[in-house]
Order: structure tokens, then sequence, then C-alpha cells
């Protein structure tokens, strides 16, 4: 049953006993439940909240290329997903805010809370949906395996790109199943970076891939956990999932896919793992540049490139 007092639970057994008579005196008073939280979420404390790097860092330039992805693939990911009025929808792990822009404005009368572990992703976030004149979420700082949120409190969950980078992406499920109410849903969206295929081929561009692949499987995550989602969800304690892939083709008759995706999504992720193959002496230099500018040569009228995304939806 959720709590009167909001959806805020006990917080972390991590915190400094402060922040535990804090929280007695709010359990006191459910308006400041809410406040109290957003505050603890401030504070720079350093833990390990999630325990495996992400490969493609926190730079700008990774901002504008998350950006970029979201706004190309917007229609192709985000098909389908509308929630009701009034209903409680997490996001966990918005980023930079990318996905949050569009989900929330297009469920202008449902409340979002949307979650990261990056305090400085969680800025960037909320500066993209005061731009965007999105006013129907609220950001928190949280850990998806220590969700600071009373049980079955939330209609649905929404995740995108984030299982992959996860050492536990199905203990990260079941944190995020008891937070959703029974009969509510969970969608999950992520890519399989096995699935890329291209024209004009390239043993120099496929052993790019591969490197940002190993890259991130050194690091514990899964670059192709896309073909995962539907055993993941099941084990999770998920029904009813159904699985959808959703196919991004780019060829010289869709030049904007061509230059939104191939350019600027794909390669240029590939393109910003560069310097920590080199250092593993992944590829040399030049087979490197090489793989880089066939990558972008895919992109041009006469090349092609394809890739899957996985879209899966379950019910608790």
């Amino acid at each position: 049953m959720t709590s009167s007092a909001g959806p805020w639970s006990a917080l972390s057994r991590n915190n400094t006993q402060g922040a535990a008579n804090g929280r007695e005196i709010v359990a006191r008073d459910p308006q400041r439940q809410a406040a109290f939280y957003r505050r603890l979420c401030n504070w720079e404390i350093e833990r390990e909240l999630m325990s495996v790097d992400y490969v493609h860092g926190y730079s700008a330039k990774e901002s504008s290329r998350l950006t970029d992805q979201a706004t190309t693939l917007t229609e192709l990911l985000h098909a389908g997903t509308r929630y009701p009025p009034a209903s409680r929808v997490l996001e966990a792990g918005c980023g930079v805010g990318a996905q949050t822009v569009i989900l929330a404005g297009n469920s202008p009368r449902a409340a979002f809370t949307s979650i990261d572990i990056s305090g400085e992703s969680l800025a960037e976030a909320g500066r993209q949906a005061q731009q965007a004149g999105v006013a129907n979420v609220t950001f928190a700082r949280a850990d998806i395996f220590d969700l600071p949120f009373v049980s079955a409190y939330f209609d649905h969950i929404f995740v995108c790109f984030v299982l992959e980078h996860l050492r536990n992406p199905a203990g990260a499920l079941k944190a995020l199943m008891r937070v959703l109410k029974p009969g509510g849903s969970i969608t999950v969206v992520e890519g399989d970076h096995g699935s890329a295929y291209f024209h004009p081929d390239s043993d120099y561009a496929r052993r790019a891939i591969e490197c940002l692949i190993n890259l991130q499987q050194q690091g514990g995550g899964d670059p192709l956990i896309g073909r995962r989602l539907y055993p993941l969800l099941g084990q999770a304690g998920c029904r009813d999932v159904r699985v959808s892939p959703r196919m991004v083709y780019a060829d010289g008759s869709r030049p904007a896919l061509a230059d939104g995706f191939t350019r600027k999504t794909f390669t240029a992720m590939v393109e910003g793992v560069g310097e920590q193959a080199a250092g593993q002496g992944m590829m040399d230099e030049a087979s490197w540049a090489a793989g880089i500018k066939d990558l972008y040569r895919a992109a041009d009228e006469d090349g092609t490139f394809c890739y899957t995304f996985f879209k899966a939806v379950g019910l608790r």
C-alpha cells in the first residue's frame, strides 16, 4: 500500500545520523518530506552509486551527442509511449534530460520524477526542461539500487539507455519493480551495438565498433543488452512482456537521418572512445582514423547505415 505521506521512503542507510534525525522530523510533517529529500540530494556525499564507468564520459560534446540522438530518434523510440493524466511516472537514469523533455512533453498532464546519480547531469537536465518549457517534471539525485521511494508508488516507469551501463541490470530492474504499482507498466529502451552494419563495408570500421564494445564490457556494462531485454524483464518479475525492434536505416534518400544518427549519434559515439582504445593498444592510430573515416563515409549520399534498438514493455 502506498503511504499517504508521499513518495519518499526511509533514506539510505549510508546517510549520516543527522539525516536520520531529519527524517524523523519530516516523517511527522508529510508536506516537508519532498523538500527535505531535495536538500539531501544536493549534499556532496561521495559514494559509489553505480559500479561501472560511463564509457562515453560526461563532456559537453557527449551531452550534445545525446541531445542529437534523442531529437533524431524521437518518433522511433517514443512512439506508443503516452501516459494518462495524473499518472505518476518515474524516469530512472534521466542523464542530461535529452529523453526527459520528449517524454514529459508527450504526456503534459502526467507527473514525472526523473532521477540520476550525477548531480552535474541533473543540473543540465533541469536547464533542458526549463528551456523546453516542461513544467511537469521533478528532478532528484538518487541511486537505482537504493531508491528513496515507498513501495508501489509509481503508475509507470521509463528507462532508456541505462541498463547497458550497469553491472547488474537484473538487480536494477528488480529494484525498480518494487516502486511500481501492481498492474503498472515499465518501459525499457536499449540499443545493441552488435546490430550495426553499413555500406561501404570496412574492416577498420568494424574493428573500431568492436573496440567500443570491448571497452564497455571491460567496464562492466553490456553494449549488446538490447537482445536480452525479454529475459531480463521476465527475471525481474514482469508479466506480459512485449519487445519491439526499432530499426534505424539511413541512406541517401534520408539525409537528415544520415546526419543525425549515422554521423552525429553512432559515429560520434565510437569516435569518442578513441583515446581509450589507443591507450589499451586495441588499434593503432592510423587504423583507428581509417575506421572512423569509413563510418562517416557510410553517411554519404551513396552510403547506408543500419542499427537496431529494442523497446520492451512489461507489467507488474
